[in-house]
């Protein structure tokens, strides 16, 4: 089934409702937390821009799990938690600049694609200010 979205994701069982669960989302926000840290001590250039764009957003995924938790989700994809961003947080410019990331990551890890400084610079930055947002959600609710 191809997810176009929230319910869809909902309706296919690809996401399914679960009991909100404060400590498991404070964890992984945790866990975003000291991805980033690390990552900003790296130098941004041609040989690292993968291997940022992996971390930032394994960190993006970790904060969006968390917010998915704390409002009683699971979800077993990247697609519907893109879909979750746009259809329930109502933030379709944090929905882009997740996808465009999830994209980006993709094309490296599962095809072996060269990832432009430039372009992993963008995403980089926009998955950062996606974290600060999500974070700041989980912040109200935790």
């Amino acid at each position: 089934m191809r997810e176009g979205s929230w319910e869809d994701c909902l309706q296919g069982g690809r996401c399914i409702c679960i009991s909100p669960d404060k400590q498991r989302a404070k964890s992984l926000v945790e866990t975003a937390d000291a991805r980033i840290a690390y990552a900003r001590k790296q130098v941004l250039d041609n040989h690292s821009a993968r291997f940022m764009l992996e971390s930032y957003y394994s960190s993006a995924l970790e904060v969006v799990h968390a917010i998915l938790f704390l409002k009683g989700y699971k979800c077993e994809n990247h697609v519907c938690l893109g879909l979750f961003i746009r259809d329930i947080l109502k933030r379709k410019d944090l929905f882009v600049a997740f996808d465009t990331a999830r994209l980006r990551r993709n094309s490296v890890v599962y095809y072996g694609k060269h990832l432009p400084l430039d372009k992993a610079t963008e995403s980089i930055r926009k998955l950062g200010l996606l974290i600060s947002e999500i974070k700041g959600m989980t912040e109200m609710l935790i």
